[in-house]
């Protein structure tokens, strides 16, 4: 899977959201300042010719979709940081954030609760 640049990740983030939208939209969602029409719609053409996003058409205009979950996404791009930053180890990514962020056990144990309760 291909990787997105940060401005195509923007323009995907708002499709996840919206999960149908023109251009117009899109660019409505988008922080301030707000980039050019011109600029969202060669992103979304781009997103496009990658295979994230495809289009129907509305009226005289498209509206643009999703083609990949953004669950899949999140999953291949932090398989790719424990990869390359890790060795593969989330234990090591886990300890790594833990040290950084200055995180207690606690907070860990709160972590740990909450992802059994959702694998129940």
């Amino acid at each position: 899977m291909k990787q997105l640049t940060k401005a195509e990740e923007e323009v995907m983030q708002v499709l996840w959201q919206l999960e149908k939208s023109n251009v117009a939209g899109i660019i409505e969602k988008l922080p301030e300042p707000k980039p050019a029409y011109n600029t969202v719609s060669t992103i979304v053409r781009i997103l496009e010719s990658k295979g994230f996003v495809d289009h129907e058409q509305e009226g005289k205009g498209y509206l643009y979709y999703p083609l990949l979950k953004k669950a899949d996404y999140s999953n291949q791009s932090i398989n790719k940081l424990v990869d390359g930053y890790f060795q593969g180890s989330f234990k090591s990514m886990v300890s790594f954030f833990m040290k950084k962020n200055d995180m207690s056990l606690s907070e860990l144990e709160s972590i740990l609760k909450d992802i059994k309760k959702e694998e129940s």
